[in-house]
C-alpha cells in the first residue's frame, strides 16, 4: 500500500509520496517551481538538494529535479526572437522560478501519484506570449520515479517549446560510465564534438557536455550509483553537468540542445488547442 503525507518544511507545504515500508519516496514542493526535492530508494535519499537555495525564493535551487519549460538551457545574451519581436528569457526557462497548484493526489494497493499545474499569467506573458497549461504527474511505483508530462497550447497561435528535467543525483565522484548510443559529445566548454569512449569525468569541466540519445533506455554509473533512466522518443539529449567541491551529478535529459529558440531546427511545436504530451521516468539502485 502507498500513501501521501503533506506537511510544512519550514515555509512551504511539501507532498511526500512514500511506499508502505518508507523505503522508497518521493518529496515535492509544488510552489517552489513543483520541483520534487527528494527521490529515495531502499532507504536512502538519491537526490542532492542544497537547501539554502532552495528556503531562499530569490535563489534558483540547486538539487532536486527543476523543470525546464519553455525551454531547456541558456539562450545567446539572455533573449530570442519571435514574430520580430524580441523577448527577454532566463536560463531554463520559466517552470523552475513560478508557484505550481496541485490538482490531484492518489494512492492505492500499486503506486501513489500527485498531479500539478502551471498556468499561463500576464507574468509569463511578458518573456513567453502563448498561452498554455503544464500538467506533471509524478508517480512512485515499487522504487521507479516516472514523468507524465502534458504540454498544452490554449491559445490562438503556434506555441514553441522544447522542455527538459535537471535531476542533481548525490555522488562524490564526477566519473560518469554512460550509454546513450552516442559515438561522439559536444563539449559546451570548448564548443567543439569530441569522440565519446563510454566515460566522461566532469571534475574540471565548468560548463556541461551533451550526448544525443541512440536509445531510449539509458543507464549511468558513478561510484556505486547506478541511475537507469527510460525516455519517451522526444527526449533525443542527455546533458551531463556538475560543480566543483560539491556532491551531485546531474544527468538531464533534455529536448533539444540549447539555444534551440534562436536555431529553431528542433523546436517542438503545439498547436492551438492542442497537447504535446511526453514521458520519463527514473529508477536508481
Amino acid at each position: 500500500m502507498y500513501k501521501i503525507e503533506s506537511f510544512e518544511k519550514q515555509m512551504f507545504q511539501v507532498y511526500q509520496l512514500k511506499n508502505e515500508q518508507g523505503t522508497s519516496w518521493i518529496t515535492v514542493c509544488p510552489e517552489r517551481g513543483g520541483i520534487i526535492i527528494g527521490y529515495g530508494t531502499n532507504g536512502k535519499e538519491k537526490l542532492y538538494l542544497n537547501e539554502e537555495t532552495f528556503y531562499d525564493r530569490k535563489q534558483n535551487i540547486r538539487g532536486g529535479i527543476p523543470i525546464l519549460f519553455p525551454i531547456s538551457g541558456q539562450l545567446p545574451d539572455g533573449a530570442y526572437q519571435w514574430n520580430n519581436k524580441e523577448y527577454k528569457m532566463p536560463n531554463h526557462g520559466l517552470a523552475r522560478i513560478h508557484p505550481w497548484e496541485v490538482i490531484e493526489t492518489h494512492a492505492d494497493e500499486d503506486k501513489a501519484f500527485i498531479s500539478i499545474l502551471f498556468e499561463s499569467s500576464i507574468g509569463t506573458k511578458e518573456v513567453y506570449p502563448f498561452d498554455f497549461e503544464v500538467i506533471f504527474t509524478y508517480t512512485l511505483k515499487d522504487d521507479q520515479l516516472i514523468i507524465y508530462q502534458t504540454y498544452r497550447n490554449i491559445g490562438k497561435h503556434s506555441m514553441p517549446i522544447y522542455p527538459g528535467l535537471h535531476p542533481y543525483f548525490k555522488a562524490e565522484s564526477k566519473v560518469i560510465s554512460i550509454d546513450t548510443g552516442a559515438q561522439v559529445y559536444f563539449d559546451e566548454n570548448d564548443g567543439q564534438e569530441k569522440e565519446f569512449s563510454g566515460k566522461i569525468d566532469l571534475t574540471k569541466l565548468r560548463e556541461s557536455v551533451i550526448l544525443e540519445n541512440k536509445r531510449t533506455d539509458i543507464d549511468a554509473k558513478i561510484d556505486d550509483i547506478d541511475v537507469q533512466m527510460k525516455l519517451a522518443k522526444d527526449f533525443r539529449y542527455t546533458v551531463l553537468w556538475s560543480e566543483a567541491d560539491k556532491d551531485f551529478v546531474c544527468i538531464e535529459p533534455w529536448t533539444a540542445k540549447p539555444g534551440e529558440m534562436a536555431r529553431q531546427d528542433e523546436l517542438i511545436i503545439v498547436e492551438p488547442g492542442e497537447a504535446f504530451e511526453t514521458w520519463n521516468s527514473f529508477q536508481v539502485v
